[in-house]
This record gives C-alpha cells, structure tokens and sequence, in this order.
C-alpha cells in the first residue's frame, strides 16, 4: 500500500480478573501486536483502561485503594517492551489507561504512538458516564466520576498519513464529539470502550447495547467523513458481562471488520483516507452547509430548555 492508504487493526481484549499483573496484560497485548505485524498492519487500537480490570465497578473509599490501577508514567517499566516491539515491526498503536499525573490528577486517558515509537498525542476522557457515591442497589457499581476527572478538550494530530482524533467510551454516544474531532480535521478516530451489558438505571436498554453502540460510532463517522475504530474489552470480567463487537467503520457509515467472539482477537481493515473526501467535499461539506450561528444553544446549555421557559412563561 502507498499514499493516504493504511491497514488498521483492532486489538479486541478479553476479561482482565483484578488479579492479573501488567506483565501479563501486556504479554497479551504483545500477541495481538505479534499478530498485527505478520499481516503488515500500520495501527492496531487497544481498549479504554487495556491494562487493567474494569475497577470502576467497585466502590473504594480510600483514594489510595485505586493507586494499583493506575499508571504515574507512560511508557512504565512493564509497557516499555510494548513500545519496543512496536517500533520494531514499525506497527504505531493507541492505548488506553488510568492515568496519574505528577501533580496528583487522575484521567483516563489514551495515547496514540507512531510506528517510530514516539508519543504523539494524548486524549483525556470528556464524557465521564456513571456516579460519584456508593449506590448500594446497583448491581455493580460505575464510579468513573468518582475516581476520573474531565478532559476539556477533543485534540487531533498529523499522524498516519492523515489527521487522527481520539474518543473513549461514552465520548462515542455524544454527537459533539465527532463533530468537534471533525472541525479539527480528524479523517480516522479511534475510540476504546469498556460496556456492561446490563444497565441498572434502564435495563430496558439491555438488549440493544450492541445495536446502540454500532449505531453512535456509524453515524458518527457518516456525518462527519471519517473512518471510526472501536475497540472493546468484553467478556465476563469480574462477575459482570461487557459488550465486545469491535468494529472498523467507513465513512460511508459501513463496518467494514468486526469481531466475531469476546476474547483476544484482531480484527484488520484496508483504508483509504481519500475516501473522507468524498463526504467532506459534499454532503458534509462544513464550510458550505454548517450554520454555527443557530446553534448556540449547543454550546451554551446543558439540560433542556422547554417552550414556555425559553418565552419566559410560566
């Protein structure tokens, strides 16, 4: 392949159990790398938090009982040979994780790496879903907003021959992202996710967890010309079952690779990010069709405004 043409992968994970040390997450990871390189691939994506248990199910009181779960520098002792191999098979990737930062802030966080080895950006999560406190009648707990804070920010880099943006997880079910990595310029987004199936405050919604998650990143990347990357790491993981259906996706809004089991497995797909152009240039030309200036209500409010509100009535 030449020109604006990659080949991607998605590097699906199985279960992590809490007790799992980072050797042999990593020693997976090297795997699904391994397997990546005999097939020439250019990217493989990893989950959201690939390093570790989905601990947000679980409610710690004391903010140090989560320091095991969290990385203080990228790349650490245990993920250095992932970044060697890497460099070695001149394969780039993007990897999630719980990040600690020197100053004691806590994101969950992905970075995407050149085939060269190098770090070239870093995304925090912006769409934090879940809770703060203990709520005893879960099933399982969703502490994100208690253990994480916000990103502020939806960044996009030169990389790959093209411009690339980074979401996680529930970034993907909000519109604003997409449309915000797009503005930037973004042709390929890659998007890592950890999704229980079961979903106390609705289970009515239980049954079209994979239907609702390929709908978000296909319209996505429809809407906005871009080529979409999700990753899952599914299974049952400590007692709860997750969502795998990893998928590639085009910006014609097609899947294009999708996993078939939910485990370790990898999926591959031939790009060409040209083929943004053919919906950038038209359909979704933003130069020409958006109108910023009626949608302010987007950027300024949060909840719903109603009718007799919004006419000052009462």
């Amino acid at each position: 392949m030449s020109g604006r043409s990659l080949r991607v992968a998605a590097g699906q994970l199985g279960p992590i159990s809490k007790d799992d040390s980072r050797e042999s997450v990593v020693d997976r990871l090297l795997l699904l790398l391994e397997k990546a390189a005999k097939s020439d691939v250019d990217l493989i994506v990893y989950p959201e938090l690939a390093l570790t248990t989905f601990f947000p199910r679980w409610y710690f009181e004391e903010e140090s009982a989560i320091d095991c779960f969290f990385e203080t520098e990228m790349p650490s002792s245990e993920t250095q040979r992932l970044f060697d191999a890497a460099k070695s098979f001149g394969i780039g990737f993007c990897l999630g994780y719980a990040e600690l930062t020197p100053d004691g802030h806590r994101y969950n966080t992905q970075i995407l790496v050149e085939r060269d080895g190098g770090i070239v950006g870093k995304y925090r999560k912006v769409h934090l879903p879940g809770h703060e406190e203990h709520e005893p009648w879960r099933e399982f707990q969703h502490l994100e907003r208690r253990y994480f804070e916000a990103g502020a920010t939806f960044p996009t880099w030169n990389a790959f021959e093209g411009i690339v943006g980074m979401a996680i997880c529930n970034d993907r079910r909000w519109p604003e992202t997409y449309r915000c990595l797009a503005l930037g310029g973004a042709e390929l987004i890659l998007i890592g996710y950890n999704t229980p199936l079961h979903y106390d405050p609705d289970p009515s919604q239980n049954d079209l967890a994979g239907f609702h998650n390929h709908l978000v990143m296909q319209s996505g990347a429809y809407q906005n010309g871009c080529f979409v990357v999700g990753v899952a790491k599914g299974g049952l993981e400590e007692g709860v079952e997750s969502l795998a259906e990893s998928c590639i996706i085009s910006p014609t809004g097609e899947i294009i690779s999708s996993a078939s089991t939910s485990d370790d497995e990898l999926i591959i797909a031939d790009i060409d990010l040209d083929l943004c152009d053919n919906y950038k240039n038209t359909v979704f030309d933003f130069d020409r069709y958006r109108r910023p200036d009626t949608y302010s209500p987007i950027a300024s409010q949060k909840g719903k405004i109603m009718p007799a509100e919004r006419e000052g009535g009462s």
